[in-house]
């Protein structure tokens, strides 16, 4: 299959009248060898289901599509959405495509049931949109990311790092996530002036219900909204005041002198759990 390359992209923009925009994140990749390493870093095998957040003009989608991946794609901006099809119609005839025009923060619902995400996410959405379609749609069961270096690094951290964050720990709520190696800036159109990285994930079994989610991710951003404290400090204002807070850590094991950073998401779990 013929894949989209720099000549065809810019002329692709051209057609749309079209000016990537920092707004939209919009950075389109222009080359075929970053899309497929994409697919065969995801594993993506014949006859699966995909949803890919942000296509763009379609570079990734016709690589997802040369697997031989059922392909749902979701896209904000409306002429890539009405033009993807066309552009995917005359290089993949028989494609199974379906494209939502929506902001990815609002699906919560698709006509399939994907098993693989697989998305080209800007900085300021990734981390929120990776986390929505984790909790809406539990048949994924893997995926990769291409993020800008910093955030798929967090995202991935373990507890301890540097970076380990807020992120870190929601992420580690749903399965593993690891780095699957940086991504050149000259493989985007325009070229951005950040790095990208791969991160993977695979889904393991969640920890605790839903509700218990909802609670562990409130213990989670009071810890990092202010991770220079101790803990006994920080989740004082979520637990009801510092002697509650004191009495929670210390049911559930862990020293109240310890700061956000330091535990796992099944940490923050037996917090939630511990007896008042």
């Amino acid at each position: 299959m013929t894949l989209l390359g720099p000549a065809e992209i810019r002329d692709l923009a051209a057609l749309l009248d079209l000016q990537p925009t920092k707004k939209l994140g919009q950075n389109f990749v222009i080359d075929a060898n970053t899309v497929r390493r994409i697919v065969r870093v995801a594993d993506v095998a014949p006859g699966e289901t995909v949803v890919e957040v942000g296509p763009g003009l379609g570079s990734l989608t016709l690589a997802l599509l040369e697997a031989g991946a059922s392909v749902v794609a979701v896209e904000i901006d409306e002429r890539l959405a009405r033009q993807l099809p066309v552009t995917v119609s005359q290089l993949v005839p028989d494609a199974r495509l379906t494209v939502i025009r929506e902001d990815a923060l609002r699906v919560t619902e698709l006509p399939h049931d994907p098993t693989v995400f697989v998305a080209n996410l800007p900085y300021n959405v990734s981390v929120p949109v990776l986390l929505h379609f984790m909790e809406s749609f539990p048949t994924i069961s893997r995926g990769v990311v291409m993020v800008q270096a910093e955030v798929g690094e967090r995202v991935a951290a373990g507890p301890g790092s540097k970076v380990y964050g807020a992120p870190s720990v929601k992420s580690a709520w749903y399965g593993s996530f690891s780095t699957a190696g940086k991504v050149s800036r000259q493989v985007f159109w325009p070229v951005p002036n950040v790095d990208s990285i791969l991160v993977r994930f695979e889904r393991g079994p969640e920890p605790g219900t839903e509700e218990e989610r909802v609670a562990t991710f409130a213990l989670v951003d009071a810890a990092f909204g202010q991770r220079r404290k101790m803990l006994r400090q920080s989740l004082a204002g979520v637990l009801g005041d510092a002697a509650t807070a004191t009495a929670r850590l210390e049911a559930a094991g862990i020293p109240p002198t310890a700061r956000g950073e330091e535990l796992t998401v099944e940490d923050y779990l037996r917090v939630v759990r511990a007896l008042p």
